[in-house]
């Protein structure tokens, strides 16, 4: 039990949540997209929300600024915070502008505010968990598209329901947040999907 607990933290990785919300919504979309500019889209995602962190990390590492990648204490968190809000920024610039994709557009405007949302509270030592953030910004997300496109995904959503739990259940058994901290990054991550969505639905 405590290994695949270990591995939902790892699996369910915040990194990773963008690019599974996108790969979702050009899943869903009836809207036509040539293949190439999904691929396209997807590959570049990947490297500013993937890779990009990643190389930050080891950099960030290497001068001492941080110590492991799950950013225990407020103060390593703050540097790797306001360099994703920059990422997401060119991401809203470059990949994903409301022109084009305005579901994706507020999706990352809403992970831009739950991002400098969770910075703001570091700042003040307060340590909201990023694995929460993610993974409920992302099921409100889905719930969103559920409800614009006008399909049903009350499998996905129920499954997204599970994972959540067991994302939540991972952190407090890793001792990484307690329930207050949980419960603010539920609120963090959600909210501003919630809100956003009133200017795409």
């Amino acid at each position: 039990m405590d290994r695949f607990l270990k591995s939902v933290s790892v699996i369910f990785h915040p990194l990773i949540m963008p690019l599974v919300g996108v790969g979702f919504y050009f899943f869903v979309s009836p809207r036509f997209t040539p293949q190439e500019i999904v691929y396209a889209k997807l590959i570049s995602l990947a490297i500013l929300t993937i890779v990009l962190p990643v190389l930050i990390y080891f950099l960030l590492k290497t001068l001492g600024k941080i110590q492991t990648i799950y950013l225990k204490t407020t103060t390593e968190r703050i540097i790797p915070l306001a360099l994703n809000s920059v990422i997401i920024l060119i991401i809203l610039l470059r990949i994903f502008t409301q022109s084009q994709f305005i579901e994706l557009y507020f999706f990352f405007v809403g992970v831009l505010i739950s991002t400098m949302s969770c910075l703001i509270l570091a700042v003040f030592k307060f340590k909201a968990s990023i694995h929460m953030i993610a993974i409920s910004g992302l099921f409100m997300f889905f719930i969103d598209l559920s409800i614009h496109f006008n399909i049903n995904i009350n499998d996905i959503l129920a499954l997204m329901c599970v994972i959540t739990g067991a994302v939540a259940t991972s952190r407090l058994h890793l001792k990484a947040h307690t329930y207050k901290e949980l419960l603010m990054g539920i609120f963090i991550g959600m909210m501003p999907q919630l809100i956003l969505v009133t200017y795409w639905l």
